[in-house]
């Protein structure tokens, strides 16, 4: 499909940047990175400016959005923990961009190495040429001490009848839990539930019948194929402490709720 609008924003981004004398560099992240943008994808860029910029350039991120050209919404990511991100929506024609302002020396931790659409000397390349990006992954115990509290927890609301409670529940553990593990599996990133619909493989007919309706008895077999999809899923490994007892009492409760 064309991509006309991505790349004149890109361009028009590019030179703005540019001849903008507190920024050092313009980089791209995401599908930019992996030239695998079609029409329906979001722009990532990474503003990077003079530390000696930093309260001007916080102080006016709205601003420079604004500058781009057709912003027609912006605001932070304080949301998101990011502070630093500024999420707009131009047109038209309509694109999400997601433009993060930074620093230098913030580059060298990172969880991807980004593409350079335009620096000044090579203070951003050095950078990435010394250090090493680093995607985070999730930690198996983590997972396992947290998750028989979660069955439990959505056990409760299914007995109380707060149906979509659960069903937001179960779309939380689907994103922290199930959608990273199978995305691991497949060799991708662990991005959540990112293109899961690709990667999931001879799970994919499980993982879909962890998504109810809002009904009392979709709800129990959602959570009750939750729990056998991350059997299956969970590292076993002589490294994890399996929290065998909490899994008896929290699945035994589920079923408990049922039956009642």
């Amino acid at each position: 499909m064309p991509l006309n609008a991505h790349y004149d924003f890109i361009n028009r981004a590019k030179e703005k940047f540019s001849r903008d004398g507190r920024f050092v560099a313009l980089l791209a992240g995401g599908s930019m990175i992996t030239n695998t943008m079609d029409e329906f994808s979001d722009l990532d860029f990474v503003a990077v400016y003079r530390p000696e910029e930093r309260e001007a350039v916080m102080n006016e991120r709205l601003l420079i959005a604004q500058e781009l050209g057709g912003l027609l919404s912006a605001f932070t990511g304080d949301h998101v923990g990011e502070p630093r991100l500024i999420i707009c929506l131009y047109g038209p024609p309509l694109l999400h961009v997601d433009m993060k302002f930074v620093m230098p020396q913030e580059l060298e931790e990172r969880v991807e190495d980004p593409l350079i659409l335009w620096e000044q000397g090579r203070v951003v390349s050095d950078i990435i040429g010394r250090t090493s990006s680093s995607f985070p992954y999730p930690d198996p115990q983590w997972i396992e001490d947290r998750f028989w509290v979660w069955v439990h927890y959505g056990a409760a609301k299914l007995g109380r009848g707060e149906l979509f409670e659960l069903i937001d529940h179960l779309t939380f553990i689907r994103g922290t839990v199930l959608g990273p593990l199978l995305l691991i599996r497949s060799g991708q990133l662990p991005r959540g539930v990112r293109k899961l619909e690709q990667y999931a493989g001879p799970h994919l007919d499980e993982l879909i019948e962890t998504v109810p309706l809002p009904d009392r008895e979709s709800c129990y077999r959602a959570l009750k194929a939750t729990v056998h999809l991350y059997r299956q899923l969970r590292e076993a490994s002589s490294e994890l402490l399996l929290r065998k007892e909490a899994e008896a009492a929290a699945v035994a409760y589920l079923d408990s709720i049922l039956s009642s």
